[in-house]
């Protein structure tokens, strides 16, 4: 099916082709483009005029530039614009125009990217959904995820995040959502601001893109709600909150942690709600809560995307939880890994070291007598002046007295390992490569171990050498 035609692609970006091609996807990486796609040469690590040729070669139907590269033939098919950034703005905002889906845009400091792919996934079994596969987000991932919109499409998820003051409204005002989400206000992308007031302020923007008549979902819990609220109350025409705070129109009252569930208890308005979330965490539980008031907001069948939530699990990186397989031969020998190495902040680390506090090893079956619960922390990144401080604050956290052994991983984190009581205290490395180097001396089989960091601090690369030392099994996340 046809996603862009040469004459729809000209029409939107006011550019030029050079044929007439259709296209039935959009990209923008060589290594991952299908036959079919427009190649977009973004200028981006690398100036993307260079890799046009090989799109090409690779079978895209056409590719949108700025300029004609060297060497290819005269019958190449292009898009040729002023710029192509902007042209693929153009797009995505020609896309928007063009679609009746009802369009939910999620935002917020920690848990946007998990609460997407809950809406995805509960959307998905409501009517015919698009969302970016990944963490599209920024100046370029909105852009594109809207120009891959299916005319059909009924239901879209678009997430939008920042680095820095100003980014977000322009975004927002890109996808014209009906529904606004803004999941939590936190100590992220602090370098860029003067305070969390701040954050704030920005996160609030989103809602500047509300269509009329829009519903803005926020949360309850936070010192900076009111300005969530207040800027909500500019642009939408209705407010709906989540969160365990009086008032709150979908209020988490209680959150049972298990091993592999979690269970939330909560009331809609009025109406009692007892759900589950396929992944332990209660930060998991409030963003589901979130899901099922945009499913109201929708119209949805509460009672199916409850069922959907219950078998939900996050992305690779975000809190997957798999076991890892050490001895085949044996009965038991096996660790459970947490792997929640894609990013990191004070209260997304709070919410991990919470999942892991709960967990329960087994005992009896490794070389120590006793299961443990073992973290690998790496460096919380942007975090501004305070950031010694915050990393050394995680030792106050309740959850850290029921954790066995942890390892510290970057110069940042170093302020919490020398803190740490000396019983707890595991192994302290300036770069994860060293630590992935030593995988196979930290853990033994009835282990649960988490790994989180930001992803500059390439904890991941830890994660990768825990998978080396043991099997995932048949079932992959347990």
């Amino acid at each position: 099916m046809s996603l862009w035609s040469a004459k729809d692609a000209v029409a939107a970006t006011q550019g030029r082709s050079t044929a007439d091609w259709q296209a039935t996807g959009v990209s923008i990486d060589t290594r991952t483009l299908k036959p079919g796609d427009l190649f977009v040469a973004l200028n981006a690590a690398r100036d993307g005029h260079e890799f046009v040729a090989q799109a090409l070669a690779k079978g895209a139907a056409a590719a949108l530039v700025s300029r004609i590269p060297e060497g290819l033939p005269a019958e190449a098919p292009l898009l040729i614009v002023e710029d192509v950034q902007k042209g693929l703005e153009d797009l995505g905002r020609a896309a928007r125009a063009r679609s009746e889906a009802r369009v939910v845009a999620v935002t917020g400091s920690v848990g946007k990217t998990s609460t997407k792919e809950m809406l995805r996934d509960v959307l998905g079994h409501q009517g015919r959904t698009h969302a970016a596969e990944a963490s599209y987000n920024n100046h370029w991932g909105v852009p594109l995820t809207l120009a891959r919109m299916p005319v059909d499409t009924e239901f879209a998820v678009i997430e939008i995040g920042m680095n820095h003051p100003g980014e977000i409204a322009p975004l927002a005002s890109m996808a014209r959502p009906h529904v606004a989400v803004i999941t939590t206000v936190a100590a992220a992308h602090l370098e860029a601001f003067e305070n969390i007031d701040g954050i704030a302020k920005e996160k609030a923007s989103i809602f500047e893109g509300l269509e009329p008549g829009g519903v803005a979902v926020i949360n309850a819990d936070i010192a900076t709600t009111p300005i969530l609220r207040a800027k909500a109350a500019q642009h939408a025409a209705r407010i709906l909150s989540f969160g365990t705070a009086r008032g709150a129109h979908h209020r988490l009252l209680n959150v049972e942690l298990h091993d592999h569930v979690t269970v939330g208890h909560a009331r809609a308005w009025r109406s009692p709600l007892v759900y589950k979330v396929g992944v332990p965490g209660r930060h998991f539980a409030m963003n589901a809560l979130a899901v099922l008031a945009v499913a109201q907001v929708l119209g949805c069948d509460r009672a199916v995307a409850m069922a959907d939530l219950a078998s939900w699990a996050p992305p690779a990186g975000r809190g997957t939880r798999e076991e890892l397989v050490l001895d085949l031969a044996s009965d038991g020998m096996s660790i459970d890994l947490i792997d929640d190495a894609f990013n990191a902040n004070p209260t997304s680390m709070a919410a991990a070291l919470e999942v892991l506090a709960a967990a329960h090893p087994r005992d009896g079956v490794g070389r120590v007598s006793r299961g443990r619960r073992i973290a690998i922390l790496g460096d919380m990144l942007e975090l501004g002046p305070d950031e010694a401080a915050m990393h050394a604050g995680l030792a106050d956290l309740p959850y850290m007295a029921r954790i066995n052994e942890i390892h510290c991983v970057g110069p940042r984190m170093r302020a919490l390992w020398d803190i740490l009581p000396e019983a707890r205290r595991g192994r302290w490395v300036a770069s994860a490569e060293e630590l992935a180097a030593q995988a196979h001396r930290l853990i033994d089989a009835g282990d649960v171990v988490l790994v989180k960091g930001s992803k500059g601090s390439r904890v991941s690369l830890v994660v990768e050498a825990l998978r080396r030392v043991g099997r995932v099994t048949e079932e992959g996340q347990v």
